[in-house]
């Protein structure tokens, strides 16, 4: 039967279902870009069951017309995307998405799913709520990216400069994206880099919607794009090789964060979500919101969350872990890959003033807000304090030392740690939370950030570039340049014949037969037909190139005569001024034909010999793929000595 697929944005359906058709997948999209004939003969597919999936927005499939349509065609069943849509406590909520739950009402016997990479508890309840879905399981994955990096600072009033530096310091021809909070800043952003020589292109709802079309083409199509946005852009984007995110204003909320970021890094190598906030975020975020047409008890959820998100960014613990327990999910050891784990910032002793609010938070029952707990902490005479007695319990006017904005950044910080929880489905009064038991009772020190007039960025990134050999350069950019040829004539974008990921196993693997390419992560079967004899070819010629080399390369001979007189494959490579990779090819060939024996060519002990061959051979892997060997064995033997060893199981 048809998969019935529930998507809010057209250029999410249009690229998914590109990829999903090379892959063979009979997939198709109903949306305003079709015109009567191409939609209608869609409709026809879908009614004689010859699709397997369809994309629909959630705005046509509420019409009469359409749920009729399905009534009629041989469905399978509803997946319902970007489900936080659902909820009003979620950060992008959407008031069609409410409506879906007709399709339980009419379809009961059609099996429904919703899916999403961003929900706090809340909005889970919500879509259970909403959709119908109470019976249904609930199934969450980590929430960790361990590949990116998170630095976050405050801006200085050199925001640009900063990121320009960043840019060229760390990502240099590399794609990413900028997000900032105003169409103005998103031109002055894209303007201002383009200046420097990088390609750098604006996106957002003001521009012409054919401009928009081009810079994202252009991003997902060419290499070292830099996309400069308002949030209106990535929702509908899967390019997996965004090597950088960054903030140039703090988002709304930590979802918005998470999401946001999540665009980095989608192929699994190393990526940076880079941030530089201020108070001037805060307060435009804050009229943005009191300006907005929601009603008080959506404004109050948002507020709540970007207090949170505020907390989060002045954080001097791991932000991964508290990134991860946002969501309740955990790590139980700092990530080592954050600005807090790598650049520690200045801390102070704050366990006492942390009592003094934990103990105003309990001592008023866990009913009140920031504001009011940091009222009855410095001692302000109020009718309000008076109305509740608070004027006579032992935490009134205990804090007067510090000022309401030292204690509100005390609150965030708390809030951050988990120490404290904001109920933000209530009336966003604080709550005490398990873990801020030992620090009640003094049995654990409390360090949090020391504000600063000037607090400097410390945090360190690093280069996110591919970790290829020098002498695995042109290989690497011979796959490249395949793959963008094929995209150039299939008319997709590269990341749609391979990721970065399968090119990478294909240096490493260096398959010469069909079969051996069918074992390459990403090679389906479709692809496999089209793509296979192109990337062999490639891979062919440069084998061919490093074992039978022009002119000073020589032969194997030569390579195998002088390592019987004695000499290490470096000295080889030196006397015949070749490449060390060239001649382990050479001894590779010598050892899996049984002429050269192992041991001769690697210094390994006998244990790490058979510690590296019991591996592949647990592998269960009829190729012996190197990527699985070299990971499981954590790095501890580089690539030839592993191809020297997998040749002697031969």
């Amino acid at each position: 039967g048809v998969g019935v697929i529930v998507s809010p944005l057209i250029a999410l359906m249009q690229d998914q279902v590109v990829a999903l058709q090379q892959l063979g997948v009979k997939a198709a999209y109903l949306n305003s870009t079709l015109d009567a004939a191409s939609a209608n003969a869609i409709e026809r597919q879908m009614e004689q069951g010859e699709l397997d999936l369809l994309y629909v927005a959630p705005e046509r499939l509420m019409t009469e017309r359409f749920l009729n349509l399905l009534e009629r065609a041989p469905l399978a069943m509803f997946a319902i995307d970007e489900a936080h849509c659902v909820s009003q406590w979620g950060h992008d909520f959407r008031p069609e998405y409410i409506q879906l739950s007709v399709l339980h009402e009419r379809f009961p016997a059609i099996p429904r799913m919703a899916l999403t990479a961003t929900a706090d508890a809340p909005t889970r309840r919500e879509i259970l709520r909403r959709l119908n879905l109470e019976q249904a399981g609930m199934y969450v994955s980590g929430f960790d990216r361990p590949n990116i990096r998170y630095s976050i600072s405050q801006n200085q009033g050199n925001a640009r400069e900063a990121l320009l530096r960043f840019i060229r310091n760390e990502h240099e021809d590399d794609a990413g994206i900028v997000y900032c909070l105003s169409r103005k800043k998103v031109e002055q952003v894209a303007e201002f880099l383009s200046s420097k020589g990088l390609t750098a292109l604006p996106y957002h709802a003001g521009l012409p919607s054919a401009v928009r079309q081009t810079h994202q083409r252009r991003f997902l199509n060419e290499d070292g794009v830099i996309i400069v946005a308002t949030i209106a852009f990535g929702m509908g984007i899967d390019k997996p090789d965004v090597r950088f995110v960054a903030h140039l204003n703090m988002p709304k909320s930590i979802e918005a964060y998470y999401q946001e970021t999540g665009r980095a890094g989608r192929d699994g190598q190393p990526a940076n979500a880079w941030m530089m906030y201020g108070l001037q975020d805060v307060i435009m975020l804050r009229q943005m919101m009191e300006s907005s047409d929601a009603d008080e008890t959506h404004k109050r959820v948002e507020h709540h969350k970007l207090q949170s998100m505020l907390g989060f960014s002045e954080l001097t613990t791991c932000k991964r872990q508290a990134l991860l327990t946002y969501f309740d999910d955990h790590l139980e050891k700092p990530c080592g890959n954050c600005d807090s784990c790598l650049s520690p910032v200045e801390t102070w002793d704050a366990s006492v003033v942390a009592q003094k609010a934990l103990s105003c938070v309990y001592k008023t029952e866990q009913r009140f807000g920031v504001n009011y707990l940091i009222d009855v902490l410095v001692g302000k005479d109020n009718a309000r304090i008076k109305q509740f007695g608070h004027d006579q319990v032992s935490v009134y006017g205990i804090g007067k030392e510090l000022d309401a904005i030292q204690w509100r950044s005390i609150f965030r910080q708390l809030i951050a740690r988990n120490l404290l929880s904001v109920d933000i489905e209530g009336y966003g009064n604080l709550r005490l939370t398990e873990s801020c038991r030992s620090v009640l009772r003094g049995e654990e020190t409390l360090m949090l950030r020391k504000e600063t007039k000037a607090e400097k960025s410390k945090a360190r990134g690093r280069k996110s570039k591919h970790n290829i050999k020098e002498e695995h350069n042109a290989l690497w950019e011979a796959l490249r340049a395949c793959r963008k040829t094929l995209a150039d004539e299939h008319k997709v974008a590269p990341y749609m014949i391979f990721h970065d990921a399968s090119l990478m196993e294909m240096l490493e693997a260096r398959p010469a037969t069909p079969a051996q390419f069918s074992k390459i992560n990403g090679v389906g079967e479709q692809k496999l037909k089209k793509y296979a004899d192109a990337f062999l070819q490639v891979i062919s010629q440069h084998e061919d190139e490093q074992v039978n080399p022009i002119d000073s390369e020589g032969t194997v001979e030569d390579t195998l005569r002088l390592f019987r007189t004695g000499l290490d494959v470096d000295a080889i490579a030196a006397q015949r001024d070749i490449k060390p990779a060239t001649v382990y090819s050479h001894l590779i060939d010598s050892i899996s034909q049984g002429d050269v024996e192992l041991k001769q060519v690697v210094q390994l002990e006998p244990k790490e010999i058979s510690l590296i061959q019991d591996t592949f051979l647990s592998l269960a892997d009829d190729q012996h793929k190197l990527k699985p060997v070299y990971e499981a064995l954590d790095g501890a033997f580089d690539y030839d000595l592993l191809r020297c060893v997998r040749a002697s199981l031969n």
